[in-house]
């Protein structure tokens, strides 16, 4: 199943090459340019999430595992991921996706995002993380699509059926992504086609990392840590490191195939340091909040994780902070 992990991360790259998908884009190009094109790719994709993942659990066929709550690490973790991601040029994914396209920059930002991840979480600064643990909250589920002690979800606080809190947030996301005026983008893969394919994907990906003994759905920073603790560590390749090995390869397939695939360096040297200080707090930032933007945004958000609700509020407001220090201030 660990190389179901590198098959389903080839499929994750192409999408994200494809499509143009990175959420650092999503959320700048809102408060910057007013460009909505990524954010209603966002928001269809985790609706129509929240409905698929929610079906297979119902079927028995995976138990959702929404991430404990913890107010600091959360709120203190997004924050930071969100400034990171602006001056690594990239959020974790499309990093990720953009060294399969030969772009420098991110091979050093993916580089010094996974180091500071790795030493955040079981390194230098892992007497941090002890210390956050104490401040998780975790509660019994009230549902049998859940596994046996998870995070507070929408549904768990509520007390309601899941499907009555999904359907709602679903509609109103949907909603949005239909009822309001979309921006003009050219890409190979348009908003609507890439959210359904990620929603396909997305239960299944669930299913075969909860087969390999990882009981969650697509990540980026986990696959980091694990792939440079091969190499540290002397530790085995696991599910995520495979998908996120494969999302590189995915997306240089992809970029080959439509002749996009090109070394690319910054006219300024002075770019490789910014990207290495973003890697840094994005490192740092998703290690603290356990989870960066696939791992909360998307993938938590749609199982109406409180965690990946607070984590994915505070990656905008992080995003925007920076993004307006860097380019709003001056439009």
């Amino acid at each position: 199943m660990i190389w179901a992990g590198l098959l389903i991360g080839i499929i994750f790259g192409v999408i994200l090459q494809r499509g143009r998908i990175c959420f650092n884009s999503a959320f700048r190009d809102v408060l910057i340019f007013k460009d909505n094109y990524l954010m209603k790719l966002a928001a269809l994709a985790i609706a129509l999430q929240s409905i698929t993942l929610l079906l297979f659990a119902q079927m028995g066929v995976i138990k959702l595992a929404p991430m404990p709550l913890n107010w600091v690490a959360n709120i203190v973790g997004g924050y930071v991921f969100g400034l990171g991601m602006v001056l690594a040029g990239g959020c974790a994914s499309g990093v990720t996706y953009r060294i399969g396209e030969g772009m420098t920059t991110s091979w050093l930002a993916g580089l010094i995002f996974g180091l500071t991840a790795q030493a955040t979480s079981s390194g230098l600064f892992s007497n941090w993380m002890k210390w956050l643990g104490k401040f998780n909250v975790t509660v019994k589920p009230n549902s049998s699509v859940y596994a046996s002690k998870v995070g507070p979800t929408l549904a768990t606080i509520f007390n309601v059926n899941p499907w009555i809190v999904t359907l709602i947030v679903a509609a109103l996301l949907i909603w949005y992504a239909f009822g309001t005026k979309t921006s003009q983008r050219e890409t190979k893969l348009n908003w609507i086609w890439a959210a359904v394919l990620i929603a396909i994907l997305q239960p299944i990906a669930w299913w075969a990392s909860a087969a390999a003994g990882r009981n969650y759905g697509l990540g980026i920073t986990g696959g980091w840590t694990n792939i440079l603790s091969v190499y540290t560590a002397n530790k085995q390749l696991n599910w995520i490191g495979a998908e996120v090995l494969g999302i590189i390869i995915g997306a240089m397939i992809s970029a080959i195939a439509a002749k996009e695939f090109k070394l690319r360096m910054p006219k300024d040297p002075k770019t490789y340091l910014q990207v290495m200080v973003g890697g840094a707090l994005m490192g740092f930032g998703a290690a603290t909040a356990g989870g960066c933007n696939i791992g909360h945004f998307l993938t938590g958000v749609p199982t109406l994780a409180i965690s990946s609700i607070v984590s994915s509020i505070f990656f905008i407001l992080g995003n925007w902070t920076m993004a307006w220090l860097l380019f709003g201030r001056e439009r």
